[in-house]
């Protein structure tokens, strides 16, 4: 591995236009064609590793160095540790994410004994619905996989991501939020028995940046609680939750066709069929806020919005008609949304090395 000042990740978020909570197994097998469809956001997450004075991001099997720091620049929250080894063994962290990551990388054989500061940020508010966690996981491990000299694909590195985050969390995860911050772009999850596989969607993103505005409106309970409610009760049988997975995969496919072939009425009208049923699902993924910025943006070109993630707060998608852009967002902003600016992000994960 060569020596470096400074390592450097960055993976962004993204929004989901339809097809959420599918993406969990085994759930989507049993939903033939199932799909989820998505797109980058220029909102990044970013992941910095700087070698401790004398470890020069190189040294293997000691505790050449010093400290390790794992730091979240987010919350302030900061792990000391005097070496790898005493990492290895924490049995909690103040700053999680990193922790577990950190445990699984410096376990491998071969990884660097050496201390570093490892520090995380993402430009996502809190509880976006946008999925920070997911792609500041992908920054990360893509930072941890550099710092020991491996070389991983990107699908290695979202199967570890996945899997780490579950660990995490304590409840299944979805694998859709990882293929964005991966590779960027406006994405197909395609969700089959013979294995998951990213389906790029090839349109004009300046398409997607003219119509679609994106307002925050508060940080929502934890999605991964929702989820796995969903889900149990989606494999203990009920045939109420088994009909609508249907009909949310319906819609999937839909959109699928739809936005290949930029027929922005059937996007329209597929968003608000995805929003009614969500809301008759579970009745706590609107709030009173994100009822009246809805009504805002429909007086003012709004055509049909819906709750990025889980709902309940977060983040709100406006399809907008062409030209209404600054409208909308002027009314979303005057009824308490706050409007986040982005561009597709035309790059997926990103690590540097700084010399």
């Amino acid at each position: 591995m060569s020596s470096f000042k400074k390592l450097v990740a960055t993976a962004p978020c993204r929004a989901d236009l339809a097809g959420g909570t599918l993406d969990i197994w085994p759930l989507y097998l049993f939903h033939p064609g199932a799909v989820t469809v998505n797109f980058a956001l220029s909102i990044r997450t970013r992941c910095e590793i700087t070698p401790a004075p004398g470890s020069a991001g190189r040294s293997a099997g000691g505790n050449i160095g010093g400290n390790i720091v794992l730091r979240s620049l987010d919350t302030g929250r900061e792990d000391r540790f005097p070496s790898v080894d005493a990492l290895l063994h924490a049995r909690r962290f103040r700053h999680p994410l990193a922790g577990f990551l950190c445990r699984y990388f410096l376990a491998a054989p071969g990884a660097p004994g050496g201390g570093f500061t490892l520090e995380t940020h993402s430009d996502s508010p809190a509880g976006a619905g946008i999925s920070g966690s997911s792609a500041l996981m992908i920054a990360t491990s893509g930072a941890l996989a550099a710092w020991c000299g491996l070389r991983l694909g990107k699908e290695q590195l979202r199967v570890i991501a996945q899997n780490v985050e579950a660990q995490l969390i304590r409840v299944p995860t979805g694998c859709q939020d990882y293929y964005p911050a991966l590779y960027g772009g406006v994405n197909a999850v395609v969700l089959s028995p013979g294995g998951i596989r990213r389906a790029p969607i090839d349109i004009p993103f300046s398409e997607i940046e003219q119509r679609i505005v994106l307002a925050y409106t508060g940080a929502p309970r934890q999605s991964g609680i929702n989820n796995w409610e969903v889900f149990k009760a989606h494999i203990g049988g009920d045939k109420r939750v088994f009909r609508n997975f249907d009909e949310i995969a319906d819609i999937a496919k839909s959109m699928h066709c739809a936005l290949t072939g930029q027929e922005w009425d059937k996007v329209a009208v597929l968003i608000d069929r995805d929003w009614k049923l969500r809301k008759t699902n579970a009745p706590g993924i609107t709030t009173p806020l994100i009822d009246k910025l809805i009504s805002a943006a429909k007086k003012n070109g709004g055509l049909a919005a819906k709750v990025c993630g889980a709902g309940g707060g977060g983040c709100v998608l406006f399809l907008v008609a062409p030209g209404s852009y600054a409208r909308v967002a002027k009314a979303l902003a005057q009824n308490g949304g706050q409007v986040l600016p982005f561009r597709v992000s035309r790059q997926g994960l990103s690590i540097r090395r700084q010399l």
